[in-house]
């Protein structure tokens, strides 16, 4: 992983670019005397480091949708790339087994409200007689038993139904949320079998970056905090999930959320945190003063005899300048546009 930083302080100074009418030119203006055009005074600057961690972007919300029947599929409804919304069923399944448990279940209610109506009827009437002294104690209490008993074979009738139901609605795969059609497993024909992948279902419009950094780079981060996100090297805006131990090593794992509701980053894009890591000295120059020849990237800078193009090594572009990591040093003076 490497190291970057961004700007938190610098100073660039102007020099002047051309030689003063009369007078003695003053020392610190005597280099650029010659030059036509603004020129400055490179400087080490303090900046911000950070520590690059890199990892992918995937959708927060990621499902493989299955079911619990064994059947046939009888219905594909989407295909890959769809757009979907929340409750849009997507697939269904043969569920004509489940249609004929149902017609036994229902049954088996009617049969068991029958026999708690008749056991309602039977306590209400010894209960008169009871009250009456026609009917002993032991009687009454038969019959009341019988009530508790028909009520529970009711109520375990009825649960049956609510069971059945209950799987009778994996004959339809819904999506669970709105989002994109990423794989279609299944075509109608096809055997499903419980647990077996029917259609795979993603949401692009949050990602979450997951990255591993030491202890020390975590013990910084904090729930909330902005953290800058790059997505296939474009900026985003991203916000701390959280930091936990990983399961190996000694590092960390860091989770950062980046909004994508209008769809800009693709799942599965490469990403990188950067994550603040203390400060150090680097020179920086602002991108007027950069010439370009091909794949070279140059500055020109002063010298006793006039301007010369000197290549340099550069870094991360930070806002309006660029860090230059080699071939320039502090205190040479650079010219400022373009030759």
């Amino acid at each position: 992983m490497n190291r970057f930083h961004r700007v938190t302080a610098f100073a660039l100074f102007l020099a002047a670019g051309c030689a003063q009418s009369r007078g003695e030119t003053p020392p610190e203006t005597r280099a650029t005397s010659a030059l036509e055009g603004a020129s400055l005074v490179v400087r080490d600057t303090l900046i911000t480091a950070t520590f690059d961690a890199a990892g992918i972007a995937q959708p927060v919300q990621r499902s493989v949708l299955s079911t619990r029947l064994m059947g046939s599929i009888t219905e594909v409804l989407v295909r890959e790339g769809d757009r979907v919304k929340a409750g849009q069923v997507l697939a269904r399944i043969d569920a004509r087994e489940v249609e004929a448990k149902r017609a036994q279940v229902d049954a088996g209610i009617s049969a068991a409200e029958a026999v708690y109506r008749d056991a309602q009827t039977q306590a209400a009437r010894f209960r008169a007689l009871y009250a009456d002294s026609a009917a002993t104690r032991y009687q009454l209490e038969q019959t009341e038993t019988g009530l508790v008993r028909a009520e529970a074979g009711l109520t375990t009738a009825r649960a049956s139904r609510t069971e059945l139901d209950a799987v009778g609605a994996y004959a339809t795969v819904r999506a669970p949320f709105s989002g994109i059609v990423t794989r279609r497993y299944v075509d109608p024909g096809a055997f499903a079998a419980p647990g077996a992948p029917v259609i795979e279902l993603q949401d692009g419009s949050r990602l979450r970056v997951s990255v591993s950094v030491p202890p020390r780079v975590a013990g910084t981060l904090r729930r909330g905090q902005a953290i800058e996100v790059r997505i296939e090297d474009r900026a985003a805006a991203g916000l701390v999930e959280g930091a936990v131990p990983a399961q190996s090593g000694s590092l960390y794992l860091v989770n950062a959320l980046v909004e994508n509701p209008k769809g800009e980053f693709l799942p599965g894009s490469s990403a990188t945190l950067r994550v603040p890591d203390g400060t150090r000295s680097t020179i920086l120059v602002p991108r007027s003063a950069l010439v370009r020849e091909g794949d070279l990237v140059g500055v020109r800078v002063q010298s006793p005899g006039g301007a010369e193009r000197r290549w340099v090594k550069t870094g991360e572009s930070l806002e309006d300048s660029v860090e230059i990591l080699a071939g320039l040093k502090a205190g040479e003076v650079i010219l400022l546009g373009s030759d």
